[in-house]
C-alpha cells in the first residue's frame, strides 16, 4: 500500500491538489510555492523513509478560528510536505473505505455536500415525515480516540508501514506560541487525512 501511495500518478495528483488548496504555512515556515523546490531536492530521501516505515511527520501548527456562535474552532495545520503525504495517503485510503460507509452520511464525503443533506431532508419532509432532529457532537475531532480508531482502521488496512503512519500523524503533536503538546487523542483539523479518518472512527 505504501507503494502505490508513492507512486509517481498519486503523488502527482497530491501534488496537484495541494498546489490548488494553497493554504498556510505549517511550523516550518514553508508556503506551497516552495514545495516543488523542496522536492525536487529532498524527495529520494523522503520516499525511502516512507518506504522503510521511519518517516516522521512535524506537528501541526495550532489556530483558533471563530464561530458564528462566538465560540472558537481549532485548527491544526500541518507543514506543506505533511499535506502532500495525507493527499497521496487520502487517495489510497478513501476507496478502500468509502463504500462502507452509510447513504445517509453527508459529511467530508467525495460527491455530497450539505446542499444534499438538506435536499434529501426534503425528500422526507414530502413523504410525510415531521420531525428534524439536528446533532452536533461537540468537538468531535478533537476526542477521536486513536486506539479504536486504528483498530477499525486495521480491519481494512494490511500494510504495517500505512498503518504506524497513520499513527504517527495521529500522535505528532500540536506547536502552539512554540511550545509542543502531545497528541494522545482527536484528529485535528485541517489536514487532508482528517475528515476521512472522522467517518472511519465512527
Amino acid at each position: 500500500m505504501i507503494e502505490q501511495m508513492v507512486e509517481r500518478p498519486n503523488m502527482l495528483a497530491a501534488y496537484q491538489r495541494v498546489m490548488r488548496n494553497k493554504g498556510a504555512a505549517g511550523i516550518d515556515g514553508m508556503h506551497v510555492d516552495q514545495l516543488l523546490a523542496f522536492l525536487q531536492k529532498y524527495w529520494k530521501g523522503i520516499k525511502e523513509l516512507l518506504l522503510g516505515g521511519c518517516y516522521q511527520p512535524k506537528a501541526v501548527r495550532r489556530v483558533e478560528i471563530p464561530k458564528a456562535d462566538g465560540g472558537t474552532r481549532q485548527l491544526g495545520v500541518p507543514t506543506v510536505l505533511d499535506r502532500l503525504i495525507q493527499q497521496a495517503m487520502h487517495q489510497v485510503l478513501q476507496p478502500l473505505f468509502e463504500p462502507g460507509f452509510s447513504e445517509q452520511s453527508y459529511g467530508f464525503r467525495p460527491g455530497r455536500s450539505a446542499h444534499q443533506a438538506v435536499l434529501q431532508a426534503q425528500v422526507y419532509q414530502h413523504a410525510g415525515k415531521r420531525w428534524v432532529v439536528d446533532m452536533d457532537l461537540e468537538k468531535f475531532f478533537d476526542k477521536v480516540n486513536h486506539d479504536i480508531l486504528m483498530s477499525r482502521v486495521a480491519r481494512k488496512v494490511k500494510d504495517r508501514r500505512m498503518l504506524g503512519l497513520i499513527r504517527a500523524y495521529l500522535n505528532s503533536g500540536v506547536m502552539v506560541g512554540g511550545v509542543w503538546s502531545q497528541t494522545v487523542q482527536g484528529t485535528p483539523q485541517g489536514g487532508p487525512l482528517s475528515p476521512l479518518l472522522s467517518n472511519i472512527h465512527p
